[in-house]
């Protein structure tokens, strides 16, 4: 195992700087591209090269720690002071599978949880069982539904990616687990509620298309957006949802089909959206101008879709079938929804003078 700094003479009088690495009977070369050595006209030429040469035998040091941390199963103590919010951006940055925004939100989470406990920045020698589990309560207390666990998952991504990097020794996470949380109330929209909207002005039309075809779908945003024609044959909607991979087929009413108006070319958009932010800070100016007094997100679209068509007679099967649910505990949730609609209903009703 070895790695030396070695010098590359250019044909316009700069010098490369690269590393040769050898390690596991493979040789390899890293450029250091940023520390190139300029050729010195001026003292202060000179200088800036010293202070290159300086930081690439900082650099060659490092990379030997590394390897030996490697070959020994140790973290490099150069490792173990890695500032963990970089570290995580980085990671939130790079990721692109389908999740990637339960990734993000866990990352904002996770620098809202730092604000709110008064920390101004984590090392990640830092990071424990005992933070983690902080966080992990911090999720329960702030989120409802699914989210916290989700979110969790996607942290303990995070560490166990750090475990393989030598940043961690092990997952300080790895036995805890965040559990749901019913205690915030998911919010839903009543029909009486989405004919409002219909007749209230939004900013955006595409917006209020698209939201609106969502309460009549129970398609997530993610699914919206990538919304081709290719997906609708007649009155029919089948698509592979983005977030489970998993097809679903919904029968489209006249009012959704009213919605998406005429059919364009296989391959087009059904609905031209803006990003999710500018998506969904239009909705929240349309339905203040709605004097809905609720917290409305567009993932309430889906909620209200399976509470109305519960509410309205369909069985929990075919609820279940229409969100593309793996099981049918996720769907039982609605019925304790309509359940306290038809309660709310009932208290309703005017006294008759007896």
């Amino acid at each position: 195992m070895s790695v030396i700094l070695r010098k590359r003479k250019n044909q316009d009088g700069t010098t490369s700087l690269l590393l040769d690495i050898f390690h596991n009977s493979k040789r390899q070369y890293e450029f250091l591209k940023e520390l190139k050595l300029i050729k010195p006209l001026t003292p202060f030429d000179r200088e800036e090269n010293r202070n290159r040469l300086k930081l690439a035998e900082q650099i060659k040091n490092k990379r030997e720690q590394q390897l030996q941390g490697d070959e020994y199963d140790i973290t490099p103590a150069f490792k173990k002071n890695i500032d963990f919010v970089q570290f995580f951006e980085s990671y939130n940055n790079s990721y692109n599978k389908k999740d990637k925004r339960v990734m993000a939100g866990c990352f904002e989470k996770f620098k809202e949880f730092m604000t709110e406990t008064g920390i101004t920045s984590f090392t990640t020698k830092q990071i424990n069982e005992s933070l983690a589990n902080e966080f992990k309560e911090y999720l329960e207390q702030t989120l409802n539904g699914e989210t916290p666990a989700n979110y969790f998952k996607k942290f303990k991504k995070v560490l166990k990616y750090g475990v393989s990097k030598k940043i961690f020794s092990f997952n300080p996470a790895q036995e805890l687990t965040a559990k749901r949380n019913e205690s915030i109330k998911k919010e839903v929209l009543t029909f009486a509620e989405i004919q409002l909207l219909a007749g209230t002005l939004c900013t955006n039309d595409e917006v209020k298309r698209a939201f609106l075809f969502s309460c009549l779908s129970g398609l997530r945003f993610c699914d919206i957006k990538v919304l081709q024609w290719k997906h609708i044959n007649g009155n029919v909607l089948k698509i592979t949802q983005l977030k489970t991979s998993k097809q679903v087929t919904i029968n489209l009413n006249e009012n959704a089909l009213q919605l998406i108006g005429k059919g364009g070319n296989k391959d087009e958009l059904v609905f031209n959206l803006p990003s999710h932010t500018a998506c969904i800070k239009g909705l929240k100016v349309w339905c203040t101008k709605a004097k809905i007094n609720k917290k409305i997100t567009w993932h309430c679209a889906r909620h209200s879709f399976a509470t109305n068509i519960i509410f309205y007679g369909s069985d929990v099967n075919s609820v279940s079938s229409l969100l593309g649910h793996s099981s049918l505990a996720y769907t039982q949730r609605y019925l304790r929804v309509v359940n306290e609609l038809k309660e709310k209903a009932v208290q309703n009703l005017p006294n008759i003078n007896l």
